[in-house]
This record gives C-alpha cells, sequence and structure tokens, in this order.
C-alpha cells in the first residue's frame, strides 16, 4: 500500500550540489512528491538558488555540518513520513517508494543498503572495506547488523525521530540515527538500493579522518547500547597492559633485578581493569533487566 504523497517530505542536505540539485528536485516533483525541503550548509555555488527555482523549499541551516543540518531540519518538519537523501546525485529518487512503503507496513525506519551488491565503480576498494569493517563494528557494539550504517538514503516515521536524541555535528550523523533506532527498540527494514558514481562534485567525506571519527562515534556510542563491551574493552586493554609489565618484571626477576615500583603498577592495572570489565557486566545486566521491564510495560495489557 504505498503512502500518500502529500505525507511525506523529502530531505535533501546540501553543500555546493549545483550540478545535480536540479535533477533531484524534479525528479520527486515529476513522481508527485512536492514537499521537497534543501536544508543547505551555506553553499559557495548556486544550489539554493537552483533548488527553489526547481520548486524546492530552502533553508540554510544555522550550525555547520552535515549532522547539524539533519538534526535542523528534523526540528522543523512536521509531515508524518520522511524521505532522507544527499543531494549528490549518488541515490535513485525513482526507489523512493520502495524505502516508503516498508513504513506503512510498521516500520519505523528504513535504511537503503548501498552494499549489496555493491556498485565496484562508485566504491573504491579502499572505502568499500571502510565500509564493511565500520558496519561489523557496528554489530559488535550495538548487537545489531543493519548492512550499511552509513547510508543517506533513508526513510522515517515522524515519531520515531522524535525519539532520537541527536548531537554529531558532522558526517557521524547517520551511525548516530543507526544507534539511537537501536537504542529506542526501533522496527527497522534494510533493503538494497542502486548507488552510483558520483556525477557532481568531489566527495566531502575523508575516508581516513572521518573513518576515525566515525569510529570513535560507534564506540562512544556503545556506552548506552553495550555497556559490557564499552567497559569491558576498557577493562581489557587495562588488564593486558598489566600482564605485559607484568612479564618484563618476571623477565627482570630471572636476571636478578627488582621493580617494585613497577610490580605494584602491575597489580593495579589488572585490579583496576578487572573491575572496569565487572563494572561493564554489571551495568549490561542492569540494561537487560530494564529492557525486558520496558517491553513488558509497553505489552501491558489494560485490565477489562
Amino acid at each position: 500500500m504505498p503512502i500518500e504523497k502529500d505525507l511525506v517530505r523529502i530531505l535533501i542536505p546540501t553543500l555546493n550540489e549545483a550540478p545535480t540539485i536540479r535533477e533531484i528536485i524534479e525528479s520527486f516533483r515529476s513522481m508527485g512528491y512536492n514537499r521537497i525541503l534543501v536544508i543547505d550548509g551555506n553553499s559557495r555555488d548556486d544550489t539554493r538558488d537552483i533548488a527553489r527555482d526547481a520548486g524546492a523549499e530552502v533553508r540554510i541551516q544555522q550550525g555547520k555540518g552535515k549532522g547539524d543540518a539533519i538534526i535542523e531540519a528534523f526540528e522543523v518538519i512536521e509531515e508524518p513520513f520522511i524521505l532522507m537523501l544527499d543531494g549528490d546525485g549518488t541515490y535513485d529518487p525513482g526507489e523512493a517508494e520502495k524505502l516508503l512503503v516498508p513504513l506503512v507496513e510498521g516500520y519505523d525506519q528504513v535504511i537503503g543498503n548501498r552494499l549489496v551488491p555493491a556498485n565496484e565503480k562508485a566504491f573504491s576498494r579502499l572505502n568499500l572495506f571502510g565500509n564493511q569493517i565500520l558496519n561489523r563494528l557496528f554489530k559488535m557494539a550495538h548487537s545489531r547488523y543493519l548492512g550499511d550504517i552509513l547510508s543517506g538514503y533513508r526513510a522515517f516515521r515522524k515519531e520515531a525521530v522524535g525519539q532520537m536524541h541527536l548531537t554529531e555535528k558532522g558526517f557521524g550523523i547517520e551511525t548516530e540515527i543507526s544507534a539511537e533506532a537501536v537504542h529506542n527498540g526501533q522496527k527497522i527494514a534494510v533493503l538494497p538500493i542502486s548507488y552510483v558514481v558520483r556525477p557532481g562534485t568531489h566527495t566531502k567525506l575523508s575516508p581516513f579522518h572521518d573513518g576515525l571519527k566515525i569510529m570513535t562515534t560507534i564506540y562512544r556510542l556503545a556506552r548506552m547500547n553495550n555497556p559490557l563491551f564499552y567497559f569491558g574493552l576498557i577493562g581489557v586493554l587495562v588488564m593486558v597492559l598489566g600482564f605485559v609489565t607484568g612479564v618484563y618484571i618476571i623477565i627482570e626477576w630471572f636476571n636478578h633485578v627488582d621493580h617494585l615500583p613497577l610490580t605494584v603498577l602491575t597489580v593495579l592495572l589488572i585490579v583496576v581493569g578487572f573491575q572496569v570489565f565487572m563494572f561493564g557486566i554489571i551495568s549490561d545486566m542492569i540494561l537487560s533487566y530494564h529492557r525486558d521491564l520496558l517491553y513488558e510495560i509497553q505489552h501491558l495489557k489494560p485490565p477489562k
């Protein structure tokens, strides 16, 4: 069952997308999607003028970065359904209904998966490998495999967006959206989509710099979704450091050299690491109890 198109707001964050933005907007309008919001990050080209001329509502974001743009847009959108995609021409507007239909079926969010099958012309080997690593790291940290956490082509229910507490300023925003959806127990569909070579400007994402930031975002957000992973990793690293210094002390002891201060440090590292690891286990048990309690509350039938 298709969604009534006037109930959908098309959200397009842009930054210097003059070569592609008109075609994207006109494609959506030709399919009957007339409620189109372009949230622009102070483009230095004609992106905003082209978007207005093509029939979109244009807002200039107050903050800086893709994350800020999406957060600001979510705050002003009132339609019950949101379809979000990048303005660089890599996503196909023709797949809009494919992503929107699951929302009618009860899903809270739909993620367009660019990686199954991956277009080898659109991804360098480095980018494809990096995406796969980040997706597996997300599964380890958040106990849920979502296929393509960095996808910019997504559909949402408005109430699902309202449950999210988003703070990421830059390219970590998709990761945070994915983590918040998992944290809130939202029903998520992952569907394969096409992804083509960027026809406009060069990508604004740095594989190494932004990849490291996304990796740290995945780990930081795991504190609420998977405390055993978050605190356990810290504890294990501290204990490993303690064991390494312990091996050094034993080797020196066989050479008749004593390291009393280093011995004390070794014991402290092992004890502290073990305590942090145990804190992770306790936190994970509390989180599991909290989730079970919320589930029972949400499914509690009122008395007749």
